[in-house]
């Protein structure tokens, strides 16, 4: 599994708000085009987020799926990007210090070509790919701020 961390200067909710917010996703989640919808009750286990990936005009259609939900500690998803597979992504998130949280993304392939071809090439995409979604979230979790 890549893991991938980051210390994101708002607190834990703050930051699990924006996980929670399924709407957003195509604001920081790198790859993601399009959020077409999100299930009313986003995101509690079994709910779904139907999303684009990809650039257009090749971009997919598929959905990610809540696997686990404990706010504001952590969220565990299926991803969907078939014909290419499956990932499970999860992201805990601990209190660090006053008002800042260490924010773990992991992600494995779980099902599919993708989880048959990993290589380290592979692997340093997926790597800078995650670092950049954890930036990204920053961004707009610390805006949230106040």
């Amino acid at each position: 599994m890549a893991i991938v961390e980051k210390v994101i200067e708002a607190p834990p909710q703050q930051v699990f708000d924006v996980l929670a917010d399924g709407w957003t996703y195509s604001d920081w989640v790198v790859g993601t085009a399009h959020m077409r919808d999100v299930d009313d009750a986003w995101p509690r286990v079994g709910t779904q987020l139907h999303h684009r990936a990809g650039p257009w005009p090749f971009s997919l259609q598929d959905a990610s799926t809540v696997l686990a939900c404990e706010p504001p500690r952590r969220l565990v998803l299926r991803a969907g990007l078939w014909p290419a597979g499956e990932a499970i992504v999860s992201f805990t998130l601990e209190p660090v210090g006053d008002g800042a949280t260490r924010v773990r993304l992991g992600e494995d392939f779980a099902a599919g070509p993708l989880r048959w071809i990993r290589n380290k090439a592979n692997d340093l995409v997926l790597h800078l790919r995650n670092r950049e979604t954890l930036n990204r979230l920053s961004d707009i979790a610390t805006r949230q701020k106040g």
